[in-house]
């Protein structure tokens, strides 16, 4: 394994970190024996840097990662996220499922205390505000963020999903050290604004989905996914979409093969390339999965490679957004 910075902290990551939450959530039924066996082989590998939310499966991906996390909490660095809420109280079959959003300094408090208590521990690594909530001002937000840090129940503070202008405003009050946000060579959002502000106020950003959820694979058949798969609800993978972009996937993968690595790691590799600032993801339930995707750690592509890679993307532009319209309205507040 090879590890990178996060942000100014000193604290060493693995260049590769863990997404647990389809072990719990959205993607289909849940296998805790295989997600626990993927959990101690993420230890074997190196792979340091894990990351959950108190959303993923309404608590239950938290409580499944401490039965790892406990016994080798120094091995480990923990990100978990607040604010999301199920107007039920329960999870639904998708990850927007009845939710809503609530960044208030109230309800953090609560679910700062909920996560240390599923997690087994007293003190999280890195504390996310999930999005940003529109109705409270992201410094009340992060002010009270850092209240947790000076209490010892957070180390650091991140931010998912924010704009460059909240991120400012949040990083005044108190040091911002993440921000997750969806990338991958079909999301390209970041580019438009928050990586350079990132850079700007050394922040790491934390690609989430760096695998397009399982797009960029090349073995990804929408018609096979679980009936409760929340990417059957995602616009790029509607049928009038799909077609289309099979046609960037394919030639992706045979540019893969080229490389004598699998689509997968040459989509991590390529995230990977974009800066020494970016500490990519990845989720998966699958020991196999996660030995694949840390293979990508020793893929190096060169200068050309990378224009090869851009020439395949502009000549097969993805179609279709990320997340629904709903959930759209979330992002880059």
């Amino acid at each position: 394994m090879k590890y990178r910075k996060l942000g100014t902290t000193g604290e060493e990551l693995s260049a590769l970190g863990l997404g647990c939450m389809g072990m719990s959530f959205a993607y289909g039924p849940a296998d805790d024996k295989e997600s626990l066996a993927t959990l101690e082989k993420a230890l074997d590998l190196g792979v340091n840097f894990w990351d959950t939310a108190d959303m993923y499966g309404n608590g239950a991906n938290e409580e499944l990662i401490s039965k790892v996390l406990v016994p080798n909490r120094d091995k480990i660095f923990i990100a978990t996220k607040f604010g999301f809420r199920f107007k039920d109280g329960i999870a639904g079959p998708s990850s927007a499922s009845g939710t809503y959003f609530d960044g208030s300094p109230a309800w953090m408090k609560v679910a700062v205390e909920q996560s240390l208590k599923r997690l087994k521990i007293d003190t999280i690594d890195l504390y996310y505000a999930h999005r940003v909530d529109p109705n409270v001002p992201i410094e009340e937000t992060v002010g009270a963020m850092a209240d947790l840090v000076k209490e010892g129940k957070v180390r650091y503070l991140g931010l998912s999903e924010v704009s460059a202008n909240s991120l400012r405003k949040a990083h005044a009050v108190h040091p911002i050290s993440a921000v997750q946000s969806e990338y991958s060579l079909l999301t390209r959002d970041v580019e438009n604004g928050i990586l350079k502000t990132t850079r700007e106020l050394g922040i790491s950003l934390v690609p989430y989905s760096p695998l397009a959820r399982g797009l960029v694979t090349n073995k990804l058949n929408v018609d096979t996914l679980a009936i409760d798969d929340f990417r059957r609800t995602l616009p790029r993978y509607q049928s009038e979409n799909i077609d289309n972009n099979n046609k960037l996937i394919e030639n992706f993968a045979a540019f893969a093969a080229s490389k004598s690595c699998t689509p997968a790691q040459l989509a991590l590799a390529w995230v990977l390339a974009q800066g020494e600032d970016i500490i990519p993801i990845p989720g998966t339930k699958k020991r196999n999965y996660l030995q694949e995707n840390v293979g990508a750690i020793e893929v190096k592509l060169t200068s050309a490679d990378l224009t090869v890679i851009n020439e395949l993307i502009n000549r097969y532009p993805i179609i279709g957004e990320r997340y629904s319209e709903e959930a759209m309205k979330m992002v880059n507040h």
